[in-house]
């Protein structure tokens, strides 16, 4: 949408193409009949009939293919094109005249200035309106948006603030053209069936070098990640779009939307908003990810945890796997195939029990995880060789080596046959003698 200044200085554009009988430069005539079918078409662009516009236009060219109006009559098919929404055809009359350069085409002082900005406002404009726009195309229009960005020849009757004004209004018009140029490759491929997203990835990483604070750039470069499942580095582009501009250069209105499914889709990667904050202060830095990034998933961080966890816990970390096969539903399976006789190496667990309490020859022992709530249950069964040769003190830790003989499911028990010199850490004290009963007295 033009503002107040820019819109009327169109206008004055446009009302200068309409043609005088007289004054006339020297070296330009009109041959017999022109003049009128001229005036009627720039009538009927000026009146915005554009269809019949077209129409006198076209008889004007079959009467009169050479004339010395030439670059009147491409305007005015620039006008009329692009007024009957006939874009493409609109790129394609201005084709010419930017080839030629708008201000050497346009040279009269006066009226040159407004109506090469008019041919160069209209031609950018079109381009995101064009279907298919061919390679010549898009370089004409991308030509016309460059030369919008830059020009700097003041129309005659503006002020220098109105000037200024104007040409700041041009900014963004030029600017959305490019941008759409640039971005052009990537949507073109993201529409195919089925969707060429490496293709997309290459023509937005590449618009993102050349805008690289456009977000709505980031976040169809993040789609195109996303489609090949590059997580990471779609993540960083989300939170980037995000975090900068999340209305996305103006083309969303929802910017919380936006926001919030870049914040999802971290979650959804790492298993938790844990470092979010720190990664929102990341993506400002840089528009691509550096080398290397990589965000963590939540099954590799379990796996890490795992890790660690084995290395610091190694015997437990064995027995929790020996449950963990133990308990599935093939556990009975796992148990003659794999654990039955064999040789287990030295595991550790807490004493709970002993049968008998005094000079036993089982131990029941349990082995509780580090965040175990609730009194400890015995899942392991020491056989031993000989009794022990007292009274084992209970609720103490101890360790050993086994061959497992039996398990039951349920209750869950293992059973290893065990010598006694294996097992460690076992406290005995002599077995207290039971009291005598004293003899019946004789009555």
């Amino acid at each position: 949408m033009t503002t107040a200044v820019l819109a009327g200085l169109l206008a004055a554009a446009a009302l200068a193409q309409v043609p005088a009988a007289q004054n006339t430069p020297a070296a330009k005539k009109y041959k017999d009949g022109e003049f009128d079918i001229y005036s009627a078409a720039a009538k009927d662009v000026g009146a915005k009939n554009f269809a019949q516009a077209i129409k006198d236009l076209d008889t004007w060219t079959q009467k009169f293919a050479v004339t010395d109006f030439q670059t009147e009559r491409q305007t005015l098919y620039i006008l009329a094109y692009s007024g009957a929404g006939q874009f493409d055809k609109t790129v394609d009359a201005a084709a010419p005249l930017i080839a030629a350069g708008v201000d050497i085409v346009f040279a009269d002082p006066k009226d040159g200035p407004g109506q090469a900005i008019q041919v160069l406002f209209t031609t950018a404009t079109a381009i995101a309106r064009v279907a298919n726009p061919t390679d010549n195309q898009l370089a004409v229009a991308g030509k016309a948006a460059r030369q919008l960005l830059d020009y700097n020849r003041k129309p005659a009757g503006l002020s220098d603030d109105a000037w200024a004004q104007a040409r700041t209004q041009l900014q963004a018009p030029a600017q959305a053209a490019l941008l759409y140029i640039a971005t052009l490759p990537g949507s073109q491929a993201m529409s195919k069936n089925p969707k060429d997203c490496p293709a997309a990835e290459a023509a937005y990483t590449k618009a993102l070098g050349d805008y690289p604070d456009q977000t709505v750039v980031s976040y169809n470069l993040a789609l195109s990640l996303s489609c090949q499942r590059k997580n990471s580095e779609a993540v960083y582009e989300f939170e980037r779009s995000a975090v900068l501009d999340a209305t996305l250069g103006g083309s969303q209105p929802e910017p919380a939307k936006i926001k919030a499914f870049a914040d999802n889709a971290y979650v959804k990667v790492h298993g938790s908003d844990e470092g979010l904050a720190a990664f929102k202060e990341q993506v400002k830095q840089s528009p691509l990810w550096p080398a290397g990034f990589h965000i963590k998933t939540a099954t590799e961080i379990a796996g890490e945890k795992e890790k660690e966890f084995e290395q610091s816990n190694p015997q437990l970390s064995m027995w929790m796997k020996i449950k963990a096969a133990l308990s599935d539903t093939d556990g009975a399976t796992y148990f003659e195939s794999s654990l039955k006789g064999a040789g287990v190496p030295k595991l550790k667990g807490v004493l709970i029990e002993a049968k008998p309490a005094c000079k036993p020859s089982t131990l029941l022992i349990a082995v509780p995880l580090p965040d175990a709530q609730g009194a400890p249950v015995a899942e392991i069964a020491l056989k031993l060789d000989t009794p022990l040769t007292g009274k084992p003190a209970l609720n103490g830790e101890v360790q050993w080596e086994g061959v497992p003989s039996a398990f039951t499911a349920a209750p869950f028990l293992l059973t290893m046959d065990t010598e006694k010199a294996s097992v460690e850490g076992v406290k005995v004290t002599p077995c207290v003698a039971a009291p005598a009963h004293p003899a019946a007295k004789k009555k």
